[in-house]
Formats: C-alpha cells, structure tokens, sequence
C-alpha cells in the first residue's frame, strides 16, 4: 500500500459553517462552494486543490497559522483588509508596523508578513509573494 500523495488535500474545522463562508466569501474574496446537500462542509477553492472546512461545534482554535496567502502588494492588501473590518494580530517578539505587518529579523529570513484570524480563532496570514 502506499499514499497517493496527488489526491492529498488539507482542511480545518471551525464551529459556524455561515460564519466562515461569509468570512472567507465576502472578506477575503474566496470561492466557497458546498460540498454535499446537507453536509456539515463547505470547500474553499484554493488554486488547484480545495481546502475543506468542516463544522465542529467544539472547535478550539490552533495557536499557530493555518492558512497562507501569498500576495503581491502586501500594504495594498492589509489596507483593503482592513477597510472590510479585517483587524489584525500582534505578536510580542515580531517587529510590526502601525498596520500590523511584521518585518522579516534580518534580510532573506522570511517575508513581510501580517495576521488575522477567522471568526473561529483560526489565523491566517498575508505576506508577500516570494
């Protein structure tokens, strides 16, 4: 037996399923689509492979990032983020901005990055396209 590792996708849980969808619909510009009549899922169309989202009334929020987005003009996007009421994190031991983003420790040590969270706790983040 071995792993078909082409058909592997990923997925996370969050405990309201309308929350999320208008979340990652509406605020973030993502195509969300239902996966079964009925079901407790919805499918986030991301690139060539969907992310699932499942309800988990329990739901307990990872302490850690979830969900990247690489994008071309990060000030661009955390501005439009935040004008659709995107609020974003703050982390102690990260050099951040007014705005939230954070600047790499030192040159070619990560991008400039920024974070928010889902209406579930979940975070993600924006950072610049390497």
């Amino acid at each position: 037996m071995s792993i078909d590792t082409t058909k592997a996708y990923n997925g996370f849980a969050v405990p309201d399923l309308d929350a999320a969808r208008q979340f990652y619909g509406e605020k973030l510009g993502v195509k969300v689509s239902s996966v079964a009549e009925g079901a407790p899922l919805i499918q986030l169309e991301l690139g060539d492979r969907p992310t699932l989202v499942y309800a988990k009334p329990d739901h307990e929020p990872a302490n850690y990032t979830i969900l990247n987005f690489p994008v071309d003009d990060l000030d661009g996007t955390v501005d439009e983020l935040a004008a659709k009421g995107v609020e974003f994190e703050r982390y102690d031991g990260f050099d951040q901005s007014e705005k939230g983003i954070a600047e790499p420790p030192e040159p070619g040590m990560g991008p400039r990055i920024a974070w928010f969270t889902d209406p579930a706790g979940n975070i993600l983040a924006v950072h610049e396209d390497a």
